[in-house]
């Protein structure tokens, strides 16, 4: 297959093409080439898609498959004006922020979304708008040539974000000390692992399979995904578990961010935010690795970047302390 991945620099669209060379295609990513490098024998053509012309070295060229992940509008429409019309099959990695509200736990790809933005260029405040904005190009450009993939928490290898891999992390870190963890066991976690998703996706453009789908991990209880950590991190120290609102009251932050504690959520208004079925994905082929090899990779690449390091999310050990100290 001739494939276009629109980035293929980062994390998931690198992975992708990394794959789908493994597969044996032909692979062409359209980037600046400013996040890294492409993966091995893909094809790196460099254009900023904010600049006219952007897909001029592409847009006379047939393409079995296309993976798109912006989620600006109007870039989205530019690659669509350009591309649709030569592509047999379509990827958009949309969000579940799309979504209108998180409350409803369970809920699937029925769910209402969100009203689109009609901005071409929006900041993260409008994330979900956008979002569906571009899922909306993409249905009207594409038709049953289109798979939009409602992407929940991502992690893995490549992962820059840091949740996904603060509790294995933190456990191997200072394996022997107290280790500071929200009282409430049985709050959801649900974590989709990169190359899972790529996997997937590459499948469903050698298919030819369109669909809208929520693109989820296993759901595993806070409790659980802790001892699990604990058990690959190998942490033998004592585990002090401290009540949500007193954790709250110390100004805790949620789920994500310097200072948080990553992927918890107790907030009612995301009840439903880390329980999506995703069963439509799972009989359409997602299939997902064990959630203890998934930890064992991901504290390699953890290790790879320094246990000690300053993260994008997760508790710095100075915070911890802290917190540990005011709680005794």
């Amino acid at each position: 297959m001739e494939i276009l991945v629109l980035g293929g620099t980062a994390f998931l669209g690198r992975e992708y093409a990394s794959q789908a060379v493994a597969r044996g295609h032909r692979v062409t990513c359209l980037a600046r080439g400013e996040s890294g490098a492409v993966a091995e024998g893909s094809t790196l053509v460099v254009a900023d898609r904010n600049e006219p012309g952007a897909y001029d070295a592409v847009a006379d060229r047939e393409w079995d498959a296309v993976l798109e992940v912006s989620w600006q509008p109007g870039m989205v429409r530019g690659a669509l004006d350009a591309l649709a019309a030569r592509a047999k099959h379509w990827t958009y990695v949309s969000s579940g922020n799309a979504y209108a509200s998180f409350g409803t736990p369970g809920a699937d790809e029925s769910f209402p979304l969100r009203a689109a933005t009609e901005l071409d260029v929006v900041e993260q405040e409008l994330y979900g708008e956008a979002k569906v904005a571009c899922e909306e190009a993409s249905q009207a450009a594409l038709g049953d040539r289109l798979v939009i993939a409602r992407a929940g928490l991502i992690g893995g290898p490549g992962d820059r974000s840091d949740r996904a891999g603060y509790w294995v992390a933190r456990a191997a870190r200072a394996a022997e000390e107290p280790l500071l963890v929200p009282d409430t066991p049985d709050v959801a976690t649900q974590v989709v692992d990169v190359r899972d998703v790529a996997s997937w996706l590459l499948d469903l453009g050698e298919s030819g399979t369109p669909g809208v789908f929520d693109t989820v991990g296993p759901i595993v209880p806070f409790g659980e995904w802790i001892e699990l950590c604990r058990q690959v991190g190998g942490h033998t120290g004592p585990v002090v578990a401290a009540p949500a609102e007193w954790l709250r009251a110390q100004e805790v932050k949620e789920y994500m961010g310097p200072e948080s504690l990553a992927m918890w959520l107790v907030d009612a208004d995301y009840a439903g935010w880390s329980t999506r079925t995703g069963a439509a994905a799972l009989a359409a082929g997602l299939t997902h690795r064990p959630r203890a090899e998934f930890l064992a990779d991901v504290l390699a690449w953890e290790r790879s970047l320094g246990l000690d390091r300053d993260r994008r999310a997760g508790l710095s050990s100075g915070r911890e302390r802290s917190l540990l100290a005011s709680l005794a």
